[in-house]
């Protein structure tokens, strides 16, 4: 088949900070106070002085190649921040490469994010005839496949409001319905897809099978590893904007991904260098704990559990309004759950020097499998402590219902208490057998 994507040692660099941001003479006075050490005079009352950054290159992608072959679904996988959206930014010429060539030979459509490519201030009717312009379609072309789109999207009551009135669900639904439909020889997809329902999600995977069927090509970026292994004919790994596999077989890249989270989670969170935040505090230490206060590395579906952080705040610092996070998804899959102090209401008060934070659930409520957690942590809105696929955790079959026999092959990732009833009346527990 022939090669219609050619990536040739590709690199991307952004520059941090904010560069020229206002008069020359604001500028200069920047310059010369840094000279000096000193703040930057011209920010605002309580604004964080980040001009050390300014200047300093930070590296998305880094000697980067691979080949796409017509009729290709390739999956681009890896954590936040390995470069995936980039990489795709740069096929859809929507940014150039820092270093590197790339080639490619047809006519892309986009998907990086909601409503790309439309104008907020068109009708839904104005934006598909928009979209299909900036692809190279004639209007009876557009118009031949218009209803298609509408119909397909789900969107025909609201199709001549601006689309600005749209939510984000209807707004990626005809985005993604213009990408699908105006036949772009190669379809560029982000998660962008993970704004619309389950519903809509299978839809749109099997629109992207059926247009890889027709020969032509599809590039899928997505976290969701059931979804990249039921679409995608093969992959590459993305790690700290390093190609570190592929591309391959979409199983083996898959194996890559889990194995890179796996020797992650390995390290103590303490330990961790990948972290994001201000810092003022920082996480030293996470375990799982049972009911006896022993620390587990396995836990028990519908068993008591504690989720245990240890912290330290910064020397001579005292936090408040703290909200701490533990994002849950499955290893590969979709997120689960968000344990948050905020959410239920608890305030940790105010916080200073060393201590632990504990959130206990009385009888964890979460499929078996396996699964991987972040932390986030913030204090007055200002995030201070960020670590990506913190803890990966193994949960075990257990006897969530009470019935004396463990809950195995549940489909889904979550459990819930619930009581039948037959004619109003309560039915009556039945026993094991």
């Amino acid at each position: 088949m022939a090669r219609v994507i050619e990536v040739d040692g590709v690199a991307k660099a952004y520059r941090l900070g904010v560069i020229g941001r206002g008069t020359i003479q604001d500028d200069l006075s920047r310059a010369w106070a840094r000279l000096r050490g000193l703040p930057d005079p011209m920010l605002k009352l309580g604004q964080a002085d980040h001009g050390n950054q300014v200047g300093q290159t930070v590296w998305a992608l880094r000697d980067v190649s691979f080949d796409v072959e017509e009729g290709d679904v390739l999956g681009i996988i890896g954590r936040n921040g390995a470069g995936k959206s980039t990489i795709l930014k740069l096929l859809s010429q929507v940014t150039a490469p820092t270093q590197g060539e790339i080639r490619v030979r047809g006519r892309i459509a986009s998907l990086l994010e909601v409503g790309t490519g439309f104008h907020p201030e068109l009708t839904g009717r104005e934006n598909v005839y928009l979209n299909g312009a900036i692809l190279g379609m004639t209007r009876a072309e557009v118009t031949h496949k218009f209803d298609d789109i509408v119909e397909f999207a789900e969107v025909a009551k609201y199709i001549d409001t601006p689309v600005k009135r749209y939510s984000s669900g209807m707004y990626v639904r005809l985005a993604f319905a213009v990408a699908a439909h105006l036949e772009p020889e190669i379809l560029v997809v982000d998660e962008v897809l993970a704004v619309g329902d389950a519903q809509f999600q299978r839809k749109c995977l099997r629109r992207m099978s059926s247009i890889a069927r027709e020969g032509r090509t599809v590039l899928f970026v997505s976290h969701n590893m059931a979804s990249v292994q039921s679409l995608c004919t093969r992959a590459i790994v993305l790690t700290s904007g390093h190609l570190d596999y592929g591309p391959g077989p979409t199983s083996q890249a898959i194996d890559c991904y889990l194995r890179h989270l796996q020797q992650l989670s390995a390290v103590d969170p303490g330990d961790r260098t990948d972290r994001k935040g201000q810092g003022d505090f920082r996480v030293e230490g996470f375990g799982c704990y049972d009911h006896d206060g022993r620390r587990v590395d396995q836990l028990t579906c519908g068993a008591w559990t504690e989720f245990r952080l240890d912290y330290r705040v910064r020397q001579g610092v005292t936090l408040e309004h703290i909200g701490v996070g533990f994002p849950i998804r499955a290893v590969g899959g979709p997120f689960v759950t968000m344990l948050s102090n905020v959410l239920v209401g608890d305030d940790l008060g105010q916080l200073s020097g060393s201590g632990q934070i504990s959130c206990i659930m009385e009888k964890l409520p979460i499929a078996p499998g396996a699964y991987v957690l972040n932390i986030s942590v913030y204090a007055s809105s200002v995030l201070q402590d960020w670590i990506q696929e913190a803890f990966t955790v193994q949960l075990v079959a257990g006897d969530f219902y009470g019935t004396g026999a463990p809950a195995e092959g549940v489909p889904g990732e979550a459990l819930f208490p619930c009581t039948w009833q037959l004619n109003g009346d309560p039915c009556r527990a039945s026993a094991v057998t």
